[in-house]
């Protein structure tokens, strides 16, 4: 990575490759494609291993413990980078990701699975945070959208490979020889970064005002957000008298400290970077659940094998990028928050596919073709968001708000998923099928999407 371009981001003329961007675009690119493998192989392994660790109760614990330390790792990433350039914390963060790895894979306990998996969140929120703070340090608003264009299709080789292989890998040996392989895997990327960082210089963070509040107060409220998120998670997962403590708890340190970590006005959607920040959380929540919920039904309900549901994650991960390259390229004169707005639509025929696989008769791979879909409405609104989100920010303030929308996308992660479960538990609990639970807690999922519809207008840059 180039220190001329992470100190002069508007200065130079040329494409991503070009003399002044391509050290930089190369070291991205790779840092994406290498550790694509670990993250798109992990996910369709958790609802086998939940099952085998009989804890299928509690696996909305195990998806939102990621969800809930990556809060954690956003805030500390965006406030490191914005100290001292995004390469120390985007190092620190993939060696962590390979502890967290060997911790899953050893899990002899549900609870020891969501710990790995919370250690894993604490990681990829650092790293998600980085690369997209190193990308607004770097280029000009022209190649933003083309760069991080670059960053979704630097997974299409590992999203073709990785999540069926892992499938086959859970199929015919266990699915704890897939955490095993992904360590040593991403060990290699992890130790070559580190080395290559060692002993050169650390370039600071592009000219600008300055976040006047300690780092420390918002690294406590981080994680007071995280421990919240993680209590209401545990709370959601059963309907006794402890469980309703720990819900009620967890949300009242999420309302009470959560709305701290994100720009002023964000839940009420002012316009500029709070609606950016609400949408991106309206969103990612709603994929996320689909993503978590749709593998788990099909495997508990339709028996369907682990490795049709690899294929189901590597169709997502590839329809996402390639969505993402048509916004980038194609669709790169549209006016973003036009394009948040064609991917919301997207998204709420998604959930009503993914409402219809829940009912008898019907394929059974429908819910699936929802989960798909899903994909192509996020490769247009995610990345769009996140060009408006840098358009709102000030220069030298870039990590500010790429911490601001990853944590506002957990919050919606965990909570749209929260109520998800919430609802198919009530559902369960009352005596209905759990097709049924299924599909009312899909159907919750039409109101945050057409809500990401409504607001979408409030982001647009001016």
């Amino acid at each position: 990575m180039s220190d001329q371009a992470l100190a002069r981001p508007d200065a130079p003329e040329g494409g991503l490759f070009s003399r002044e961007y391509g050290a930089a675009t190369s070291t991205f690119a790779a840092v994406m494609f290498l550790t694509g493998f670990a993250a798109l192989a992990v996910v369709p392994t958790l609802p086998t291993a939940a099952r085998d660790l009989d804890g299928v109760s509690l696996f909305p614990l195990v998806a939102g413990c990621f969800v809930s330390a990556s809060l954690l790792g956003g805030v500390l990433g965006g406030h490191w980078a914005d100290r001292s350039g995004a390469r120390k914390p985007l190092a620190a963060g993939m060696v962590l990701t390979v502890i967290t790895l060997l911790v899953s894979a050893s899990s002899t306990s549900i609870w020891q699975l969501a710990a790995g998996r919370f250690l894993d969140g604490l990681a990829a929120g650092m790293v998600t945070v980085c690369i997209n703070t190193a990308i607004g340090q770097t280029y000009p608003d022209r190649l933003r959208p083309r760069a991080l264009a670059l960053m979704s299709t630097s997974w299409v080789i590992p999203s073709l490979t990785g999540p069926p292989l892992a499938g086959l890998v859970t199929e015919w040996w266990s699915w704890r020889a897939v955490f095993y392989g992904l360590a040593a895997l991403t060990l290699i990327p992890a130790v070559a970064l580190v080395i290559v960082l060692r002993g050169r210089p650390t370039p600071g963070a592009a000219a600008g005002p300055r976040d006047e509040h300690p780092q420390r107060p918002a690294l406590l409220i981080a994680a007071t957000v995280s421990l919240g998120a993680a209590l209401g998670q545990y709370g959601v997962s059963g309907w006794d008298l402890r469980h309703l403590v720990f819900a009620v708890g967890g949300m009242l340190l999420l309302f009470v400290f959560a709305p701290r970590l994100l720009p002023k006005g964000t839940w009420r959607a002012v316009r500029g970077l709070p609606a950016t920040v609400l949408l991106r959380g309206l969103g990612s929540g709603v994929f996320f659940t689909l993503e978590a919920l749709i593998p788990l039904m099909l495997i508990t309900e339709r028996d369907v094998s682990a490795v049709v549901i690899g294929v189901i994650f590597t169709g997502a991960a590839v329809l996402w990028a390639g969505a993402s390259w048509v916004q980038g390229r194609v669709l790169e004169h549209w006016p973003r928050h036009r394009l948040v707005s064609v991917g919301a639509l997207v998204m709420v025929a998604a959930v009503a596919l993914a409402v219809a696989g829940t009912f008898p008769g019907v394929p059974v791979l429908t819910a699936a073709a929802g989960m798909l879909l899903a994909a192509v409405g996020m490769g247009l609104l995610d990345p769009s968001l996140t060009v408006l989100s840098l358009a709102h920010s000030a220069p030298g303030r870039q990590g500010h708000a790429s911490s601001a929308m990853q944590t506002n996308q957990n919050l919606g992660q965990i909570a749209v998923l929260g109520l998800g479960a919430a609802v198919l538990n009530v559902c369960l609990a009352i005596g209905a099928s759990d097709l049924t639970g299924y599909g009312a807690a899909f159907g919750l999922l039409l109101v945050p999407t057409f809500l990401a519809f409504l607001l979408a207008g409030r982001a647009r840059s001016a």
